[in-house]
């Protein structure tokens, strides 16, 4: 025993002392022992060290690497002046453009004036959502134009000078921005993945003119040239070398055809034959005959092809997509289970066994919380009512897009029961037992149901058994949503509607507004709407109960003598935002942007420009989330409040329930205002109980967008909330009044103060 510890002591230095002793022994080898005495090194004469193999001794002894060593050289930064005009530096746009980073792929398409409106209708229609860009050259353009489509007009109908235009159009315009430039008929049916799938497996620094091959008739060129009906693709290296010798190949090469004229061209000046095979990468065609049928087509050329001619029917070409398409989702069907599979495969093979693959296969673990207040919450359902519901209530009935979810989950677990368990099994009347959903901000929406199923028997006997299944909808792939321009140079217009009781606010209001809008000179203009009842109205000329505020108003303009504040008066006696909106929305013109403010809130430059990009016109709507200010009495019980407050969870809270600032187009507004004219005649007081929130949603096909605005403040006030509202606009004031008080912990302390106090 000893002695077996022992060697197993001893094994592991031995080839250490080995190394180390060849180590020294080659050290010293290398450096030798001739070496003269460190004086005589400042001449440079008398150095003998081992120099780097790759680089020779320069001349006086100093090697190469000594002599080419990098120094940097600082620039220093000179002021611009009279005598010495600074250079301004110019910067790209984008990082891509400066990196010289290109997009892969471009698509000319080669059509004629008698297909632009049929033939390149349907490949616009079958691969425009698939690549990025895709230009559509003609020589002459008819009078209809299609709509969505990038057509380029030559002017001429000669095929070979249509051909000579597109490529020196798309060398001049196109040539810095893309790698691959691939050129179709409009008679030919394209499978947009696959042909972006083989550019992307391509090097982009090769000279490639890849196609299906065909012959030259007659003439002295030698070589193979690209057939236009299958397509070709260029390389942007060939494509650059081609460019100087265009000219020349138009004036002295003859031919009938403009994918032959383009070949002889190729050849001639640049070399290079069309291939189908490169690197391993095949470029797949199939010729359509008029006896295929494509449903039952099952051919190996024509499942792997690339492109498919001709096609002369823009009916055909729909159906070749379609097939193409199922096609394609078999495939991905296939290669998910197979992925499946390895995964299975793999985690067999670990220490926890199959439990370390996540269920389901592919879709990321469930959520593991740290800390008790991050425990994910399920939600008991039936198949009618909820248990938990948004406004706080114990129970609520299931509608809307939650029914149908319902329903979904419910129809999809008996689907699966019955491929897994035979016989079939169906459904009772009462068929959910149970049933709980939570949303996993890591995988989707997890669902547990108790189903009751009746089983059917081989005898035709049915029992009744109880089953409980799990379910998850994962999420899908996060997309970018292309969005319409927008720019911050938009003049907003600041809508502050005032009452009686917010006189006194309205005067710090306008403070603020002087001091961050118009000392600032921003593109912003303030409107007060003074609203009176009608026993103040008649009362203006003896007693305005507005003229403090519109004294402030004066003072203001003339501070600021190229500013403006105007204001309307409306007498009222039942104000609500959509009446006056209807007043302002037409005293301005449709391209307003409006921004409807409350009495406390503070509005910066910061909101401003949030405001300006977050609405679109045509599109997108925005109501922020302000943070709201907690009451000082109780957020700073028995001290002064500091002068300037921070987003602090003890100082305030972003307020949910509050949906009377927004920011909108007029134009976008006058639209969902004349969709609801209908339902106002029949119901007048509709007006009074739908706020602009709610008519975005209810009556416009608009991006309602609401978000937190942490720039977008608001001084503690009792909103007044007024009962003729819905019943959820009423709930929503009240609401948020209550949550306005204070953090949960400071109404705790203020009660535990109130009741040691009583007790004593």
């Amino acid at each position: 025993m000893r002695l077996s510890m022992l060697l197993a002591l001893v094994r592991p230095v031995g080839p250490v002392v080995i190394g180390v002793s060849l180590g020294f022994t080659l050290s010293l080898l290398s450096s030798g022992w001739g070496e003269e005495p460190c004086s005589q090194s400042r001449d440079g004469a008398g150095i003998r060290g081992r120099k780097p193999s790759s680089l020779a001794a320069a001349p006086g002894g100093q090697s190469q690497s000594q002599r080419q060593e990098f120094q940097p050289r600082i620039v220093p930064y000179k002021a611009a002046t009279g005598k010495n005009p600074g250079k301004k530096t110019v910067r790209s746009r984008y990082i891509s453009t400066e990196l010289g980073i290109r997009e892969r792929l471009l698509v000319a398409v080669l059509t004629s004036k008698s297909t632009l409106n049929t033939l390149a209708v349907a490949v616009n229609r079958t691969i425009g959502h698939h690549i990025d860009k895709v230009l559509y050259f003609t020589g002459t353009r008819s009078r209809k134009i299609p709509h969505g489509m990038y057509i380029v007009t030559h002017g001429d109908e000669r095929p070979i000078w249509n051909m000579y235009q597109t490529v020196k159009y798309i060398f001049e315009h196109y040539s810095g921005e893309y790698d691959w430039f691939y050129f179709i008929q409009d008679n030919s049916y394209t499978e947009s993945d696959r042909i972006k799938g083989l550019v992307n497996h391509l090097s982009i620094n090769t000279d490639l003119y890849m196609g299906r091959p065909e012959e030259f008739i007659g003439g002295e060129t030698e070589g193979r040239y690209c057939h236009g009906g299958f397509g070709y693709l260029l390389s942007r290296s060939l494509l650059i070398k081609l460019q100087p010798h265009l000219e020349s190949c138009r004036n002295d090469i003859l031919s009938a055809r403009p994918d032959e004229w383009l070949g002889r061209c190729i050849i001639d000046y640049v070399s290079v034959n069309c291939v189908s095979d490169y690197e391993g990468r095949h470029y797949r065609f199939f010729q359509l005959l008029d006896d295929v049928e494509l449903e039952k087509e099952e051919a190996e050329e024509f499942r792997n092809a690339v492109t498919v001619h001709p096609v002369l029917d823009p009916v055909l070409m729909y159906r070749l997509h379609k097939r193409y398409t199922e096609l394609e989702l078999h495939n991905t069907y296939l290669e998910i289970e197979q992925l499946q599979d390895e995964i299975r495969n793999v985690s067999g093979l670990t220490a926890e066994g199959e439990k370390a693959s996540s269920w389901p296969i592919g879709i990321n673990p469930p959520f593991q919380p740290r800390t008790r207040f991050e425990v994910l919450r399920w939600d008991y359902f039936t198949e009618d009512q909820v248990f938990s519901c948004v406004d706080g209530s114990p129970k609520c009935e299931l509608h809307g897009i939650d029914k149908n979810d319902v329903s979904n989950i419910i129809e999809t677990a008996v689907e699966e029961l019955n491929k897994r368990y035979r016989p079939t099994l169906h459904l009772r009347k009462e068929q959910l037992l149970n049933g709980y959903r939570r949303f996993d901000p890591t995988r989707g929406m997890e669902y547990t149901l108790d189903l009751q199923l009746e089983v059917m028997t081989q005898k035709g006997h049915s029992r009744s058994i109880t089953k409980r299944v799990h379910l998850v909808r994962p999420l899908s792939n996060v997309e970018i949503i292309p969005m319409p321009y927008v720019t911050e140079a938009t003049r907003v217009h600041i809508i502050l509607p005032l009452s009686l009781h917010e006189r006194e606010q309205a005067i710090r209001f306008i403070e603020l507004y002087a001091l961050n809008a118009l000392e600032n000179n921003e593109n912003a203009i303030l409107t007060l709407l003074f609203i009176y009842d009608p026993f103040e109205a008649q009362r203006v000329s003896q007693n305005d109960i507005f003229s403090s505020v519109k004294s402030k108003i004066m003072d203001c303009e003339r501070k600021y003598p190229e500013t403006k504040i105007p204001w309307i008066s409306v007498k009222t006696d039942s104000p609500c935002q959509l009446k006056i909106m209807d007043i302002i929305s037409k005293k301005h013109p449709v391209d307003t942007l409006f921004f409807v403010a409350g009495i406390n809130m503070e509005v910066n430059f910061e909101f401003l420009n949030r405001c300006r990009m977050n609405t679109i016109n045509q599109w997108q709507v925005f109501f922020p989330i302000h943070f709201q200010e907690f009451n000082p009495t109780i957020a700073y019980h028995n001290q002064p409040p500091p002068l300037t407050i921070d987003l602090l969870k003890d100082s305030g809270h972003f307020d949910r329930d509050f949906f009377d600032a927004a920011c909108f187009y007029n134009s976008d507004y006058m639209a969902a205002r004349g969709k609801m004219a209908s339902d106002v005649l029949e119901n007048e007081e509709i007006l009074e109980t739908l706020d602009l929130y709610e008519m975005f949603v209810q009556y416009s096909n608009l991006h309602v967008f609401r978000a937190v605005e942490p720039a977008l403040r608001q001084k503690y006030r009792q909103k007044m909330c007024s009962p003729r509202a819905s019943e959820e606009i009423y709930h929503r004031c009240v609401q948020s009044n209550l949550q306005a008080l204070g953090s949960r912990s400071q109404l705790a302390m203020l009660l535990f103060e109130q009741e040691q106090g009583n007790s004593t």
